[in-house]
């Protein structure tokens, strides 16, 4: 018994370290895992795959469709995405962390859809491959360096990456770009980097970039930001490298506004504006 309660507050004590917080563990080295699972989308965008396509999307990966137990166990570590995505076996949710009024119905948890008698219908993917992580994954360090797929080398054609960076409760994400060269085009609809300013690519967007400027610094709002890079089906540029460090949160007696800045190169206001 004694064992048992010695080892019940060393538990306790790692996680408040790690950042337990209702119910949800943030911050670990378990979430850069979140069990394996991520989500995709069709290159052509939002809401575009039968089940067999989702299916074909993961497997091209290396992995397959992540089953509802999977997606929880990610979700409880910090996995959260605002977009419904098929399962296995032809079943249909989503995995909400933190509640909102358009995410989730003010719910957090799985948010499903059960099994979908037609597979025709047209959703996102998740799929479950614990060593797919070249494209994307999840950063909860203080200071992290990433780079686009291949970096140095060109990146390829046809890929969907996500980033998503969670640092402690109380402290911004300050994004530095060191290299930037993305195919470039008048509206950024080739090749492009999206940035957001929330735990998922549906809110609190802040910009689209494309071309061979480097964007100027951009500072979140909050402990969360996500980054998506697409590339469509033909021509490739060098890529990108990004920066993240941490920073406190300013004080009440500054403006209280975000400092993120326009870019040099190709930039899309988004929810925010330019500020």
């Amino acid at each position: 018994m004694i064992a048992l309660i010695f080892f019940s507050a060393l538990l306790w004590d790692k996680a408040q370290a790690w950042g337990f917080k209702d119910g949800v563990l943030h911050n670990s080295i378990w979430l850069e895992r979140a069990a394996g699972v991520y989500h995709r989308e069709s290159r052509s965008g939002k809401y575009q795959l039968t089940y067999a396509e989702a299916k074909a999307v993961c497997e091209y990966e290396g992995g397959h469709l992540a089953t509802y137990q999977q997606l929880e166990a990610a979700r409880k570590i910090g996995f959260h995405v605002c977009a419904a995505g098929w399962m296995a076996k032809g079943r249909v949710g989503y995995p909400i962390v933190k509640a909102g009024a358009n995410c989730g119905f003010g719910k957090t948890g799985i948010v499903d859809y059960g099994i979908r008698l037609n597979r025709s219908e047209r959703w996102d993917a998740y799929c479950y491959n614990p060593n797919g992580k070249e494209c994307g994954g999840v950063f909860t360090d203080s200071k992290h360096v990433f780079k686009s797929p291949g970096y140095p080398n060109e990146y390829e054609n046809d890929q969907i990456c996500y980033w998503h960076i969670r640092v402690n409760y109380g402290q911004l994400i300050h994004l530095q770009f060191l290299e930037f060269d993305v195919e470039d085009d008048t509206a950024c609809m080739a090749d492009f980097l999206e940035i957001y300013d929330s735990y998922d690519d549906i809110n609190g967007f802040v910009g689209r970039f494309c071309g061979d400027e480097l964007p100027d610094d951009i500072i979140s709002t909050g402990n969360v930001m996500t980054l998506k890079f697409l590339t469509d089906a033909s021509v490739t540029a060098g890529g990108f490298q990004i920066r993240y460090t941490t920073m406190d949160t300013p004080s009440k007696s500054s403006d209280g506004k975000n400092t993120t800045s326009q870019g040099k190169t190709n930039f899309l206001s988004g929810k925010f504006g330019i500020m």
